[in-house]
């Protein structure tokens, strides 16, 4: 039997060192959008740490400011689970890319929006009234990212490459990290009169650009052919079969469903508590807020080359052990984090970002989206990612720096925050201990063969 052709595409993958042109542009598309999702996010949580509590809620004391600020950061994740369904529907049923462009320009408008919106000073109540609408307007949106992006990264992945390909999408929520932490640094220097009056927006107008950028990379992004083949499976038999609704798809496999939430909860948990509860830590006990912004951007730096090499062990030794390993060492490594930060010297607070988050971390982040995109069919596979990543992110991620922050202040100790971020690793380790995975290498024979038709 002669072997199949290789393609132009085929031959260009392997001169650039396996990864065909194609493949690096699904990359390139499903980063930029998860690049303006932690962008968004990162940037909204700096600011909740360092601004909103003086530009929003100015006649509160400091931790009551605080606390209204964090209140507004964990409102904008109650949508997502929303838009995860929603943009989980369209993903499952008109495409991935039909979700991702809806969902990024989305992101762009309305993070925008928030850096235009007057002070307290200015307009009184309406002023946090508009900061809480438009920051549940992001969570709808940014809850239909990740399911599109990792179902669409994952399903182009070479055979047992899905865990790189998967944490590259981390690598650009690092580039976020150091892109939303340098503007708030670089505009931190100057008066702070002028930071906190015009300064701060500038970063959040800055997010039109990107969702330019990530417009014109997502037009260029093609289906799976996963994707396709079950497409037009589905086309041929309409007539004979009704197709069920993605939720109710996901729904066929409960246990799948209920896991995978519970295994992203330290995942949602790990960024919030270190690095955006940390910040607002740090700065009350005295510390520069620029201290804190600049630890971001070397944590950020370092998760752009971090992120892969975790996706990279997670092929070789599996998700599962990978990922369990996260979860116990995020839940030893809590406690030596906020000793570093006690200390007011910077090079050990940013040292303890580093122990706190790039180890365990970015470890759990690189790895999560690809273990929830194995956990479920095609059919619904936007819809499955959504649900176990938002949701988590809702009840985890969401209000972390809030109940951290109102346990800090009922107790005037950090040791609750540590017991309440290793109880969530605990759940996360129990949960993928039980759950079940469907690893690429099962589709490897039926990939092979719709590569060499292509």
């Amino acid at each position: 039997m002669e072997p199949t052709p290789r393609t132009d595409e085929q031959q260009a993958g392997r001169r650039t060192g396996g990864v065909p042109p194609k493949q690096r542009r699904m990359v390139a598309g499903g980063a930029i959008g998860t690049l303006m999702e932690y962008y968004d996010y990162y940037l909204y949580g700096l600011a909740s740490a360092t601004v909103f509590p003086t530009v929003f809620f100015p006649n509160s004391n400091s931790t009551v400011g605080t606390l209204e600020s964090f209140a507004t950061f964990a409102f904008g994740f109650l949508l997502r689970p929303i838009g995860g369904l929603l943009f989980g529907h369209v993903g499952d049923r008109m495409g991935r890319k039909k979700a991702l462009m809806i969902t990024v320009v989305g992101m762009g408008i309305v993070t925008a929006a928030i850096g235009l919106i007057p002070s307290a000073d200015s307009i009184g109540v309406a002023a946090p009234i508009l900061l809480l609408f438009f920051r549940m307007l992001q969570g709808l949106f940014v809850g239909g990212e990740m399911g599109g992006a990792a179902s669409l990264v994952v399903e182009h992945a070479p055979v047992g490459r899905r865990g790189l390909f998967g944490a590259l999408l981390i690598s650009g929520a690092g580039v976020a990290n150091v892109a939303s932490a340098g503007f708030m640094a670089a505009l931190g220097i100057g008066s702070e009169e002028f930071f906190m009056t015009w300064g701060w927006r500038i970063p959040f107008v800055f997010a039109l650009v990107l969702a330019v950028v990530a417009v014109v990379l997502r037009s260029k992004l093609e289906e799976s052919e996963e994707f396709k083949e079950h497409a037009t499976l589905q086309a041929k038999e309409g007539n004979r079969t009704k197709r069920g609704l993605p939720l109710k798809e996901v729904c066929r496999h409960p246990k799948n469903a209920v896991l995978g939430i519970l295994i992203g909860l330290p995942q949602s948990i790990a960024g919030y508590v270190i690095l955006t509860f940390g910040l607002a830590y740090i700065v009350s006990k005295g510390t520069q807020a620029q201290v804190g912004f600049i630890g971001t951007m070397i944590v950020g730096a370092l998760q752009i080359v971090v992120a892969p090499l975790w996706g990279s062990l997670s092929d070789r030794v599996g998700r599962r052990p990978t990922y369990i390993g996260a979860c116990i060492g995020f839940a030893l490594l809590i406690y030596p984090t906020f000793a570093l930060y006690q200390t007011d010297v910077a090079v050990l607070i940013w040292l303890g970002m580093v122990v706190g988050f790039v180890i365990p971390g970015v470890a759990m982040q690189g790895t999560l989206q690809t273990m929830l995109a194995e956990m479920f069919d095609v059919e619904a596979r936007t819809t499955g990612v959504n649900i176990g990543y938002q949701i988590s992110n809702t009840l985890g991620g969401g209000f972390a720096p809030l109940i951290a922050t109102a346990l800090t202040a009922a107790f005037d100790s950090v040791w609750p925050v540590v017991v309440y971020a290793a109880a969530i690793a605990v759940v996360g380790i129990v949960a993928t201990a039980y759950a079940s995975f469907r690893p690429d290498v099962e589709n490897a024979p039926r990939l092979a063969e719709l590569q060499g038709h292509r």
